[in-house]
């Protein structure tokens, strides 16, 4: 019987804390369908703000009994401050073994790059130095048609140029180090008629597993979900025919999505808000990274504390009362398919009516929805496939050597 690769299962089942620093919010790039609208070159991170954040969190354990432990670095582009980031990882390490923190050898590094300066010497020189304790994901997001059109440079003398070219040449380093490595593709509405061909693209540079999404924002137009659907529904065919299924996965297929949800039994928040922490270049602390200013466009930034004060637990704990139903309407929790519908809190709170997280976004509706009737095709046809080849492989294995010919 032939395997079906899954997506890996995040580290430590995903019930490790994470804490976020904000190193720096400028980038080289300027991303068409980037959340982070407030990107700019000013601010970044001091060494003494980050040194005053982690003697902060170190220095309360008990406020944060998580077993292990993730330290993301983002942006803006984390590896533009490489610099403070390996000063960071370093002192974080001392300070756990000395300190004898239950974190300590149970942590990870978690960084998301656009994968520009990913062959530098001192990205290099920062890997060989933490690579079992690394997690790397460079973003490319398919064929450069695909790629180009979202993924830009910034505008010099009013030019557009697309970066592809200069993220996939560190493809084939990042993937010798990182071999079990995914990539993180973004859907907008503009580059749904070259999903098909980017996901088999990123199959053919030895990309094994490909995390997809659509944006949370209210980008899509009327008949999206169609020509979403359709493009689903090609990439489900080259997968299976092309026997793709059995060394590759994308996350858009899944078996554990499009059914109904008990309200009781079901109802956990999809977001980590709240259980995660971020600190921004001020020492402000955020339930997300996305409560922050420079990600919202209609609100107010969410600030729950900051390093010398600490966590404020009352501007916190709406985010620990947080599930599904509290927060969606009566359409999503009656949906027959809602198993798998994601959403974001942070663009939950900067779409919403007033300032509040109790209120879902809706825009992805009819995307997930298209999505589920694809999904339900894949494994319709995959699994009718599978029960094939084993009736044959069953077969075969049950017939009669024939008889020799004697002479």
């Amino acid at each position: 019987m032939s395997q079906v690769k899954e997506i890996e299962k995040p580290w430590r089942n995903g019930m490790a804390k994470s804490i976020t620093f904000i190193v720096t919010k400028d980038c080289q790039l300027a991303c068409k369908y980037c959340y982070l609208v407030g990107k700019n070159e000013k601010e970044r991170m001091s060494w003494t703000v980050a040194r005053q954040a982690i003697d902060y969190i170190l220095g309360h354990e008990e406020d944060m009994p998580e077993e292990s432990v993730v330290w993301d670095f983002i942006g803006g582009e984390p590896f533009l401050e490489i610099d403070l980031v390996d000063r960071i990882c370093d002192y974080l390490k001392t300070e756990m073994f000395r300190l004898d923190h239950h974190w300590f050898n149970s942590y990870r590094f978690s960084f998301s790059t656009n994968g520009i300066n990913y062959d530098s010497e001192k990205v290099q020189r920062f890997i060989t130095k933490n690579h079992n304790h690394l997690s790397i994901g460079i973003t490319i997001d398919g064929t450069e048609r695909k790629h180009d059109l979202n993924r830009v440079w910034k505008r010099v003398n009013g030019e557009e140029r697309g970066s592809y070219r200069d993220v996939v040449r560190n493809i084939p380093l990042w993937l010798e180090q990182f071999p079990d490595a995914g990539t993180k593709v973004t859907i907008s509405s503009a580059d749904i008629p070259y999903i098909k061909e980017s996901v088999l693209h990123l199959y053919g540079l030895g990309i094994h597993e490909v995390n997809i999404n659509c944006v949370f924002e209210k980008v899509w137009k009327e008949g999206d979900d169609l020509l979403f659907e359709d493009q689903l529904m090609q990439l489900a065919d080259a997968i299976i025919d092309g026997g793709y299924y059995e060394n590759y996965a994308c996350s858009f297929f899944s078996e554990h999505i499009g059914k109904p949800l008990d309200c009781v039994l079901q109802n956990q928040n999809w977001c980590g808000a709240g259980r995660m922490l971020a600190v921004d270049a001020e020492g402000n602390f955020y339930p997300c990274t996305r409560f922050a200013q420079y990600s919202l466009r209609e609100k107010k930034a969410w600030i729950i504390g900051n390093v010398h004060d600490g966590i404020d637990w009352n501007k916190l704990r709406p985010f620990l009362t947080l599930d599904r139903c509290t927060q969606s309407p009566q359409k999503c929790i009656d949906c027959e398919v809602a198993e798998g519908c994601a959403w974001c809190q942070g663009e939950n709170y900067d779409a919403a009516d007033t300032p509040t997280i109790f209120q879902r976004s809706t825009a992805i509706c009819l995307m997930h929805k298209a999505r589920v009737r694809a999904n339900n095709y894949y494994w319709n046809k995959l699994f009718r496939k599978l029960e094939l080849e084993g009736t044959r492989e069953s077969y075969e294995a049950k017939r009669p050597e024939s008889n020799p010919v004697i002479c």
